[in-house]
């Protein structure tokens, strides 16, 4: 009986624990990437997921990186055949959304000024500041043009407020 009783703690305490986690830290990101840069390019783009796990809405407000001068947040949708890309002032993320930035169309961060050239297997900084949430830093990897995404299942960043 107490083996019992100290196992449902133990479980009880668990959940609590990641329940509190979401409640406190709702926002996660993952599959944090950025693109290599070609020759001289002066910029870059980078993709990641965004899920809201919390009850309420958020918004991605802006983003930065030590890696470029500005980091912008852009869209990408097709208008007849063209593709056009524009920045956007905010994404918002409603609870319970995952958004997922991919190379190609969607939302993605644009590293505009590069300080220097991104490199594959490199590895950049990158802060993003949600309405709520305030601050999360990521660290995305810089992979090679034309890479395919992280795989999804379980892989999330590490980030903090």
């Amino acid at each position: 009986m107490l083996k019992r009783i100290a196992l449902t703690l133990i479980l009880l305490s668990t959940v609590t624990g990641e329940a509190l986690a979401v409640a406190k830290n709702p926002i996660v990101i993952s599959q944090a990437q950025a693109r290599a840069s070609v020759g001289k390019m002066p910029n870059s783009a980078a993709f990641l997921q965004i899920e809201n796990r919390g009850k309420n809405d958020d918004a991605l407000l802006s983003a930065s990186s030590t890696a470029a001068e500005r980091v912008e947040i852009h869209s990408m949708n097709m208008e007849g055949d063209v593709m056009k890309m524009r920045a956007v002032d905010s994404l918002a993320i409603k609870a319970g959304e995952k958004i997922a930035m991919q190379s190609g169309h969607g939302y993605h961060l644009m590293l505009m000024g590069l300080k220097k050239s991104l490199k594959a297997g490199e590895k950049i900084p990158v802060t993003l500041i949600f309405r709520d949430a305030g601050k999360i830093r990521v660290t995305a990897d810089v992979v090679e043009t034309g890479a395919p995404a992280k795989p999804a299942y379980g892989m999330h960043e590490h980030h903090d407020h």
